[in-house]
């Protein structure tokens, strides 16, 4: 009932204006966002590497409205990747189009995103392309193909709430792109994804196990920890981890050719846990200044972080 009017919120300019004024946002922001700077977030990805967990670094911004801001997004890019490499942490990147320009023009932001996975190859890295709202979603897969026709080293992430997303990782997977799969953290129509929670969660498993049998075929992870497997799993649900870990251990798949991947701040246990069990496991690290609509995307998939949020605001 709360998902829908808060995920409203999270793209309506008055509610930012409001919510980013207050305290307690803030604060609570921090348990999901790495600090403000690229230091801050190499040195939260340099502690998860201590734990044998390795990262995907995400310079939080979207929807950009002129070009200038899209070359910055990418400048940053190139500069956090220069930082990866300097402290030898075991991380990628993530990057949403928007943010490089898809709304301006779809060749202006290829051509800037090139620039990324361009600095990324020669740094020995990748670079993984989010999946947006359901507007993007072809353009998207439009940009991500331009480039993977290039380069080797970039990805996609796919969103089992959608009806279309089996079809789109079967033609994905012939193209041997490296998949992140999630469950979708967008406000979408009933005609475009399953409205309920169980049916996402079946598409879930029955994807996740495509993705397990792609893997047995496909290139393995990178030597650095840089370069993620095939498959990707990427689900704070102990149900959906369950299942795929047995399912692994069915076809006779080996800890090494997937990995689960989880949101900072979010089941810490269950990452760590995972990580002494011998499974691979990455860690989305995002930091920036542009954190209200992430954070409010993380209020709609838990109760219990809306919950938290709203007692302190009480408490003020």
């Amino acid at each position: 009932m709360l998902r829908t009017p808060i995920l409203y919120l999270s793209q309506a300019g008055w509610a930012r204006r409001i919510v980013t004024r207050v305290g307690p946002a803030r604060r609570m922001a921090n348990r999901f966002v790495a600090g403000e700077t690229a230091a801050e977030a190499v040195r939260t990805i340099q502690q998860l590497n201590a734990l044998n967990i390795n990262a995907t670094l995400d310079h939080l911004g979207e929807s950009v409205t002129s070009e200038r801001e899209a070359e910055r997004a990418a400048d940053d890019y190139v500069h956090v990747l220069e930082r990866i490499g300097a402290a030898g942490a075991r991380s990628n990147v993530s990057l949403k189009l928007t943010q490089f320009g898809l709304d301006l023009s779809e060749d202006f932001c290829t051509a800037n995103t090139r620039r990324v996975v361009a600095a990324a190859q020669a740094g020995d890295n990748f670079v993984r392309i989010d999946m947006e709202g359901t507007p993007h979603t072809d353009r998207t897969l439009r940009v991500l193909r331009a480039l993977h026709a290039e380069f080797e080293n970039v990805g996609l992430v796919v969103q089992a709430y959608l009806y279309r997303t089996a079809t789109d990782v079967e033609a994905l997977i012939d193209e041997g792109v490296r998949l992140r799969l999630c469950k979708g953290a967008y406000q979408e129509p009933g005609n475009l994804a399953f409205p309920k929670k169980g049916d996402v969660d079946e598409n879930y498993d029955r994807l996740a196990r495509r993705l397990l049998d792609a893997a047995r075929h496909g290139p393995p992870a990178g030597h650095n920890g840089r370069f993620p497997p095939l498959a990707a799993l990427a689900t704070h649900d102990a149900a959906r981890i369950e299942a795929a870990k047995a399912y692994a251990q069915q076809i006779g798949l080996g800890r090494e050719c997937y990995e689960f991947q989880m949101l900072h701040g979010i089941r810490r246990d269950l990452q760590e846990g995972l990580a002494r069990e011998g499974y691979a496991v990455r860690v989305y690290v995002p930091y920036g200044t542009e954190w209200y609509p992430y954070f409010m995307r993380r209020l709609a998939e838990r109760p219990a972080n809306l919950w938290f949020f709203l007692s302190n605001l009480v408490k003020r």
